[in-house]
Parts: C-alpha cells; sequence; structure tokens
C-alpha cells in the first residue's frame, strides 16, 4: 500500500459562512462570461469567492505535499521493504 494522498485538503466548494466578513473587490472578468453568467442568474460574487476559495485548497494540498514528501516517501519505502505494520489485523 502507497501513500500518495496523505493530506486531505479540505473541500473547496464548501458551503460559505453567511456572516462571512466580506471584502470588496475589483475584478476584471471576461465581458461574454459575465453577460452569460448573469443572464443564468449566477451570484457572480459567490462563484467568484468558490473559485478562489478552490484555487488556495489546491495550492494549500500542492505546498503540503511538497512540505511532506520526504517522509511519505519514507513511508512508502519502509512499507515496500517490510509490509504494511499490524496488517494481519486488518479486517478489510
Amino acid at each position: 500500500m502507497r501513500i500518495d494522498y496523505a493530506h486531505i485538503a479540505e473541500a473547496a466548494l464548501r458551503k460559505l459562512a453567511l456572516n462571512a466578513i466580506r471584502q470588496p473587490a475589483n475584478l476584471s472578468i471576461d465581458s461574454k462570461l459575465m453577460k452569460e453568467a448573469k443572464g443564468l442568474d449566477v451570484n457572480v460574487s459567490r462563484a467568484a469567492e468558490a473559485g478562489i476559495a478552490e484555487a488556495v485548497a489546491a495550492e494549500k494540498t500542492r505546498l503540503w505535499k511538497l512540505e511532506n514528501r520526504a517522509t511519505m516517501e519514507a513511508w512508502n519505502d519502509y512499507a515496500e521493504k517490510h509490509g504494511i505494520p499490524l496488517k494481519e489485523h486488518r479486517q478489510f
């Protein structure tokens, strides 16, 4: 058993707190995309916030993997050489 993804990132599209303190931001968005979003009644602010949250979660995951690469590789090497500890007690 190899560890490829030991860290599970927070769900990027989690429910955003209704009482979160929001900061105004100026964004440049493709005008055709904006018209289409408005025509579909997409809440552009929430959609942008969800996209930013997803990007932040992805970057945190990438950094975590970089910071913990040596540990994961060491564990994978150990498991390949010695097997998984306590494997005989597993019920699956």
